[in-house]
């Protein structure tokens, strides 16, 4: 790693303690206990990149919609006018604190109550299906997303393949499940494809925060699509 990438490093840990500190950090605590699995920090950044990243944000995996209300509110403090995508298949999931018999129905509930339903548009779908995919290049321009965030199926390479026409350069990524101590989990998938990106010089790694969320940037190249 090179002085200009620890360099980046440190400013993001030292951007999350500042945000630890601001009023935001109230409601996202509570925002994460009732609707999100990542931890409170990983959705602090989120609103963060949410707040000063250009262009527009397109998330790949909402669950109930904790990062997508995070994201959302970013966005309102960020005074300017941008699309917002999540991509969610839907379904049943039988977590142990954050159950859901029908995800896309809680989902919707939760933005409306978070007064956030406006801003975001849902593609239902899965990410890698050819309708979905052609329904998100319909809604955004390339090269015009500058966060993109993903907790999906394990598949990010083929993800990031699919949408990186999309993608503004040096365009923020959270990328969930890349780390368990366990080696257990999507993170067996998901760790050696950010891994052998990042050796390409395809992503700049910037940190894991919280319980193994990995955050960077994405550099350009070709991604392997399918």
């Amino acid at each position: 790693m090179n002085h200009s990438s620890v360099e980046a490093c440190l400013a993001l840990m030292q951007t999350l303690i500042t945000c630890r500190k601001e009023p935001v950090c109230v409601r996202l605590r509570e925002i994460r206990h009732k609707h999100s699995m990542l931890h409170e920090d990983v959705l602090l950044l989120v609103y963060h990149l949410s707040k000063t990243a250009p262009g527009d944000i397109l998330e790949i995996g909402a669950y109930l919609g904790g990062s997508t209300i995070a994201a959302a509110l970013g966005t309102i403090d960020s005074n300017r006018p941008r699309k917002m995508i999540t991509v969610e298949p839907g379904g049943a999931h039988q977590h142990p604190r954050l159950p859901s018999k029908d995800i896309l129905r809680d989902l919707k509930k939760n933005l409306a109550k978070n007064r956030v339903a406006e801003l975001v548009t849902i593609i239902e779908g899965w990410s890698g299906n050819e309708e979905t995919v052609a329904a998100v290049h319909a809604q955004l321009q390339p090269r015009s997303v500058g966060l993109l965030i993903v907790d999906a199926d394990g598949n990010f390479e083929r993800d990031l393949g699919l949408y990186q026409r999309l993608l503004l350069p040096d365009c923020w990524l959270v990328v969930d499940d890349y780390y368990s101590p366990k080696e257990e989990g999507k993170a067996v998938r998901i760790k050696p494809q950010v891994d052998a990106l990042v050796a390409a010089g395809q992503l700049q790694p910037l940190g894991i925060y919280g319980w193994g969320t990995w955050i960077g940037r994405w550099l350009g190249g070709a991604a392997a699509a399918p």
